[in-house]
């Protein structure tokens, strides 16, 4: 294996495994987690042809997720109002040293959280809509 080649996959193993991470641990926290999830296994598999297996069932359930976060007006206002209590969240947490884990660590990562969701919400909407309403994916 070449130096180029193993540089290659150190940065694939880096990258991918701390989106793959990060996105299990937003599975529980606010934040995308299905979808970094997928970032991550799709970067890793790249590199590592056996978690490819793994993609297409975390694809589908990812897709899935993003087209129910936008198939009724009540989810849709619902995102959006989770989205605005993570920005002010953050705006809180950040002008506020004194909370628990105050400070603007802990605001930007809210805030950070707030507009990822806007952002998915208007991707998940825009795919919805797109082709007579038929979802599909990236």
């Amino acid at each position: 294996m070449s130096r180029g080649s193993v540089v290659s996959r150190g940065a694939a193993l880096v990258a991918g495994g701390a989106l793959l991470l990060t996105g299990v641990a937003l599975l529980v926290l606010p934040g995308p987690g299905l979808l970094l999830v997928l970032a991550g296994l799709l970067v890793l598999s790249r590199r590592f042809p056996s978690l490819t297996r793994y993609v297409d069932p975390v694809q589908e359930r990812a897709l899935r997720a993003a087209a129910d976060s936008v198939s009724s007006p009540l989810r849709i206002a619902a995102s959006v109002l989770t989205g605005a209590a993570l920005i002010a969240s953050g705006l809180v947490w950040g002008l506020e040293p004194r909370l628990p884990f105050g400070g603007w660590a802990t605001g930007a990562g809210l805030i950070v959280s707030g507009l990822v969701l806007f952002a998915l919400l208007v991707w998940s909407h825009h795919q919805a809509r797109s082709d007579g309403g038929e979802f599909r994916g990236p």
